[in-house]
Parts: C-alpha cells; sequence; structure tokens
C-alpha cells in the first residue's frame, strides 16, 4: 500500500511530506476502526519478539530513532505501528525553531537523507506536558519511551551541563530511558562535548542525579559514526567510568564519500548529516568495534541504514541489542517495522 502513496509523498517537500503523514496518521487513530486496522496490519503479539534490555521489557526489537516525533504529539499513532520503542526529542530546555528551510533534503539515489533541521522543537515543557497526556491513557504493554535531550543552540558549551541536567530533571518521571545527544552536526559546537574530559564531566553529572532517584534509569550516549578508533577508545574509557547503560551506535554523518547522487546535486543540498543506506557499513563496524571493546554486559542500539530485515540482522550479529529505524521507514514505509521485529 505505501507503494501506492510514495509517489505522491515524496513530490512534496520532505517536511511537507512530514507533516501530512501525521496528520494522516493522528486521524486514522482518532477512530477505533482505524486504529484496529493498524493494528492488525502492522503490530505483532508475539510474546517470543519480546527483549529484556536494561531491566525494561521491550515488546520487540525495533525502535523508532529520536528526531522523527521530537515534541512527542504523536505517540498514538506511532504505537499502531509496532515498534517496540519509540525515542522521542531531541528536546532542548527552551523551544527554538532550528535552521532556516530548506534543511531537510531526499537523494533517492541513495535512499538517505541529509538533514540540517538543528534541533527545532516546541521545547522541554511542551514535550513534558505530552508525555503527561500519553501515560494518563496509554494502557500496560505500549511501547517502551526514550528520551533525547540535548542543549540549546544559544547555551555555550561551558554551560551545556545545565541544559542537559534540567531536560533530565523534568523528564525523569515521564520516560523509561535517556539518551545524551551529543553527536547532532547541526548545532555548532556540539559535538565539541563528545571529547574526553566534557563529555565524562557532562556524563557524570547525569549519572549523580540519576543514583539520586529512588530508582535510577537507564542513560545511553549518542555517537557520531565519524570517531576514530582512538575516540572510539575513549567513549569505551567514559562508558565504563560514568557507568552508562549503553551507547547508541550511530548519528549521522558529515561524510558524503559514495554517494550515487551527482556530486553537484549534493553540494547544492549544502551542509547537514547524511542518513539512510549510505551509513549502514560505517554504523555496523563501529558497533561491532564497540562491542568488542565493551563487551557483553553494556547494551548497544544499533541504527544507520536499516531497511530490511537483513540489515537489522547485520547489526545484531556485529553486537547490537536493540535497532532503531529513521530514513529506512521513509524509503520502504511502515510495513518496515514489523518486517525487521519478525526478521531479527
Amino acid at each position: 500500500m505505501y507503494s501506492i502513496f510514495k509517489p505522491l509523498l515524496f513530490a512534496l517537500s520532505p517536511e511537507k511530506a512530514h507533516r501530512l503523514t501525521f496528520q494522516a496518521l493522528d486521524l486514522a487513530a482518532s477512530f477505533p476502526l482505524t486504529r484496529w486496522w493498524m493494528k492488525s496490519m502492522f503490530c505483532s503479539t508475539d510474546k517470543k519478539l519480546e527483549k529484556q534490555v536494561m531491566g525494561l521489557t521491550f515488546p520487540n526489537a525495533v525502535g523508532l530513532a529520536a528526531g522523527f516525533d521530537k515534541d512527542g504529539k504523536h505517540l498514538a499513532g506511532l504505537s499502531c505501528l509496532g515498534f517496540g520503542f519509540i525515542e522521542v526529542g531531541t528536546v532542548t530546555p527552551l523551544a527554538q525553531e532550528g535552521n532556516p528551510q530548506p534543511r531537510l533534503f531526499r537523494l533517492p539515489k541513495d535512499e538517505a537523507l541529509i538533514n540540517r533541521m538543528g534541533f527545532n522543537n516546541e521545547g522541554l515543557n511542551a514535550l513534558v506536558e505530552q508525555l503527561q497526556q500519553w501515560r494518563k491513557k496509554m494502557p500496560s504493554g505500549g511501547p517502551i519511551i526514550g528520551g533525547n535531550i540535548g542543549k540549546n543552540k544559544i547555551t555555550p558549551n561551558e554551560a551545556a551541563v545545565n541544559d542537559y541536567v534540567y531536560c533530565f530533571d523534568k523528564l525523569f518521571p515521564w520516560v523509561d530511558y535517556f539518551v545524551v545527544n551529543v553527536s547532532s552536526p547541526n548545532t555548532p559546537g556540539l559535538r565539541e562535548l563528545q571529547e574526553k574530559e566534557p563529555l565524562t564531566r557532562l556524563l557524570n553529572e547525569l549519572q549523580n542525579r540519576n543514583r539520586a532517584q529512588s530508582a535510577p534509569k537507564p542513560i545511553l550516549l549518542k555517537i557520531a559514526p565519524d570517531l576514530t578508533d582512538s575516540q572510539l577508545d575513549d567513549i569505551t574509557d567514559i562508558v565504563r567510568e560514568t557507568g552508562l547503560a549503553g551507547v547508541i551506535a550511530t548519528n549521522t554523518t558529515i561524510s558524503r564519500k559514495g554517494l550515487n547522487t551527482a556530486e553537484e546535486e549534493v553540494t547544492a543540498m549544502g551542509a547537514g548529516g547524511l542518513s539512510g543506506a549510505p551509513v549502514r557499513m560505517r554504523a555496523t563496524e563501529v558497533i561491532r568495534y564497540l562491542r568488542r571493546k565493551l563487551g557483553k554486559e553494556t547494551v548497544i542500539i544499533g541504527v544507520g541504514g536499516i531497511d530490511s530485515a537483513e540489515s537489522a540482522r547485520e547489526k545484531i550479529s556485529a553486537g547490537a541489542d536493540l535497532v532503531q529505524l529513521y530514513t529506512g521507514l521513509i524509503y520502504k514505509g511502515p510495513g518496515l517495522v514489523k518486517e525487521v521485529a519478525v526478521g531479527v
């Protein structure tokens, strides 16, 4: 069915198509009959698919990566598509518009996207309100909810800890796990926080807040695929030192190597993070490297170029415990969720 609608959606700008898709999804989820139809089409009730990870019971191993539903407005519809977990955000303390449009581009020849969204979101208070409403009406057995947190563009790096701590404190009652995003290429200077000293300071502060809670929650770190082996070694040291639950590998890449799209077209799109099929191999390499370094105990969530059950199994074989979709969902449609959930 998605093959019918895909050409129509791809005739629109990516952001307009995204908004239209969510409008249709929200509408369908608001009626019992269409909600039942979506769940029967896309969801699996097979208990054998459940995964026990980080002390949480995931209905299946397939999640929706952060950035798709930044403000948590569409959880009702997304929960009808079969995801085992949904990651909201990246959220920042204050609302921000993000970078000027156009800022999202399709590369159909590569089944890829380039984005420079810039953490556009309605702010922490708006997300908390959405999650409060969701928790009130969501019956047990729904998807696990993760909270991806970041800093505002106007916040200097030396004060970034304050933004992350503020997000952590306010989101704590409403999400099941946290992801610290210091790897987006679209906020100036953000990736500098991946360096060993500032990252250790940030994660230790968050873990101190976490351990002060009666029931601490898992905290993961989302990293870029562009890190060198020595930087990945630093990441493994930091994860062990701070006692993080795990790592999400990987975010988008700033590389443009090996694309089928004409170089002049790519250059005209400008800066931004590349996602989709071109990231597949590098993300898998990072997962494999981290698994060798971290051993079996640390959780790894694999993301990057997953567009089939086969590519998801590749991530699992490399050492991922769970996987996330984003760009593959845009190119393959919602049926991909169940295909991967059953196929891994």
